[in-house]
């Protein structure tokens, strides 16, 4: 692997070895559907839309981070044929020349072989990058790059929802223009934590989305968003009379994160969301399947 001499200085090596032998691989080794697993939602006459949801909606938090390799797409693909799951999360970044990657951290030391920052490389230099996949996942799994934003777009757009978190706000007239391009403007949800993020994502005539941490609810009037966004993305932890307030807000669709025990799932349904966005969705189908509340 050649990199420019300028990209040298930024970039810790690690496991240089390691680097090596995972750049030669692409894809994952993946075990099968989970049993009894719903079929895929599949593009028909046109792209599939939010109004396809079913009443309590599932989304695979970054693919479904306790399951597979985060924001990768073999995790994101696996997640997707599973079927446990009809919303696919991932976040995304943005490069040097104004490439969007789904990518979660500002540096690249957590997840993959490499160190430094994200936004110090061009799309060039990203075709280097090779994501470390954790050794407590199930399954069988082999390193792969980190897919753009039009990777991902292209893979899946219109054959499920997507929700992608804009890490860098700079980066929302580039994903408008992407996501516009393939017509699937009402099919993915435009993510952030700052409701003024939410308000310049609907007046790009996308679907905002605004998550709020526990501490954040607290304070919140989370009706003053009502206009402009789509999706109230609320934290578990939350109190009860915050997640009720969230939930009596008028704003549309509240699902809550980063959900991962039949518990903490169905606290947040009693208490009126209509969403689960979860790190473990085969886990939680599967319990689901055994008879725990749906």
């Amino acid at each position: 692997m050649t990199w420019r001499p300028t990209v040298v200085g930024m970039l810790t090596r690690i496991a240089l070895t390691g680097l090596a032998s995972a750049a030669s691989l692409v894809s994952l080794t993946f075990t099968g559907p989970a049993s009894g697993a719903l079929a895929p939602l599949e593009w028909g006459a046109g792209p599939l839309t939010v109004a396809a949801l079913p009443r309590i909606t599932y989304v695979a938090h970054r693919g479904g981070a306790r399951e597979v390799p985060e924001n990768s797409m073999s995790g994101l693909m696996a997640a997707y044929e599973r079927g446990t799951a009809q919303v696919l999360d991932f976040d995304t970044r943005l490069l040097r020349d104004g490439t969007p990657v789904v990518f979660h951290d500002e540096t690249l030391n957590r997840t993959t072989y490499l160190g430094g920052e994200v936004r110090r490389l061009d799309a060039r230099e990203w075709q280097g990058v090779r994501l470390r996949p954790k050794d407590a996942l199930p399954g069988s799994w082999r390193s792969e790059r980190p897919p753009t934003v039009a990777e991902v777009l292209d893979r899946f757009g219109g054959r499920i929802v997507l929700m992608l978190e804009a890490k860098d706000p700079r980066s929302l007239p580039r994903l408008a223009g992407l996501i516009r391009a393939r017509g699937l403007t009402r099919s993915v949800f435009v993510n952030s934590n700052d409701p003024e993020v939410a308000r310049r994502v609907h007046r790009l005539g996308l679907l905002s989305q605004v998550w709020r941490s526990a501490q954040q609810l607290r304070t919140d009037r989370p009706e003053r968003w009502r206009s402009y966004v789509d999706l109230l993305d609320v934290d578990h932890r939350a109190r009860d009379a915050d997640l009720a307030r969230a939930v009596r807000s008028g704003i549309r669709r509240v699902w809550a994160h980063t959900v991962v025990t039949d518990a903490q799932r169905n606290r947040v349904l009693a208490l009126g969301c209509d969403g689960v966005i979860t790190d473990a969705p085969g886990r939680l189908a599967r319990a689901a399947q055994r008879g725990a509340r749906p």
